[in-house]
């Protein structure tokens, strides 16, 4: 048994720099109060403390604490993948986060990192940039003022920018005075219905358009319970087709379009407010279909 670092140990914050290939970057500013919730919280899934047993739910958490900067949770997860805590044991994924706790100068992921070997090519799945910094350092200037309006408005609705920008691109690609055959409008091609439901009245206007559309994904969020594939089919059939196909509809239009946003987002889940609606009857159905 490697050794493993107690939960809580405070440490003091240093800001996180990591040299990651590809896709993995940090925000330009960490918020160590959120990191530190999530950290506590994923040690409470890993050993069960007050609420069911998780792993899963654990790592989803330490990584997204791991990716805003906290030493302590990159050490913890490079410690699960390292010794198999209710997870698959992975040396490689454990040497990368215990690769980003030395790199802050943890001398006991130092010593880690000299025994799991080298890390992965490639980052986590899960450490993606959520805030899609490296969608808008590659977008051109006008796409950029969208998507700089998105980063603004979406922490307002809970949600990650990156999805946001996802739907968009795959929906008007950034052009605002887009209209499809179904009279869809604007930015996040809203039809009138949906405009209606979440009061806006003018859909062509940048900020009203995303403003509508980031509330349909909180929703989607909520109903859909944080899954990333059923929020993104809804979105583009409708939850009502999700719930009657129990999953992703069996049109070519809809399977192509859950594929384009999860090559955006590349993550299968996403937090959600359950306040904001009840979930869909229909998500035991679905969840079991899946197992079939």
């Amino acid at each position: 048994m490697k050794p493993r670092r107690p939960a809580f140990r405070p440490l003091p914050w240093v800001l996180l720099t990591l040299l990651a290939t590809g896709v993995y970057t940090r925000p330009a500013l960490a918020d160590p109060a959120k990191a530190s919730a999530l950290r506590v919280e994923a040690a409470q899934y890993e050993h069960g403390d007050g609420v069911d047993r998780d792993p899963e739910k654990a790592v989803q958490l330490y990584c997204e604490a791991s990716r805003l900067g906290d030493v302590v949770a990159q050490y913890n997860l490079g410690w699960m993948y390292a010794n198999g805590r209710g997870i698959a044991r992975d040396d490689a994924t454990a040497a990368w986060f215990f690769s980003m706790a030395a790199k802050q100068g943890d001398p006991l992921a130092e010593r880690m990192l000299r025994q799991v070997g080298d890390p992965l090519a490639q980052a986590p799945a899960c450490l993606f940039d959520t805030d899609g910094h490296d969608i808008v350092a590659r977008a051109i200037p006008e796409h950029r003022k969208v998507m700089d309006l998105v980063r603004k408005l979406a922490p307002e609705y809970g949600v990650y920018p990156r999805l946001a920008m996802a739907i968009i691109r795959a929906e008007s690609n950034f052009n605002p005075a887009a209209v499809s055959p179904k009279n869809a409008q604007g930015l996040m091609q809203l039809i009138p219905e949906t405009a209606e439901r979440f009061n806006v009245r003018k859909p062509f206007d940048p900020e009203q358009n995303i403003r509508g559309g980031l509330s349909y994904l909180r929703w989607l969020l909520a109903y859909f319970k944080g899954d990333v594939e059923l929020v993104a089919a809804a979105y583009n059939a409708g939850e009502g087709a999700v719930n009657r196909y129990a999953g992703i509809p069996p049109y070519p239009e809809t399977q192509g379009y859950v594929r384009r946003i999860r090559e955006i987002f590349k993550r299968e889940d996403h937090p959600f407010d359950p306040a904001i609606t009840e979930p869909s009857p229909n998500l035991p159905k679905i969840n079991k279909r899946r197992l079939m």
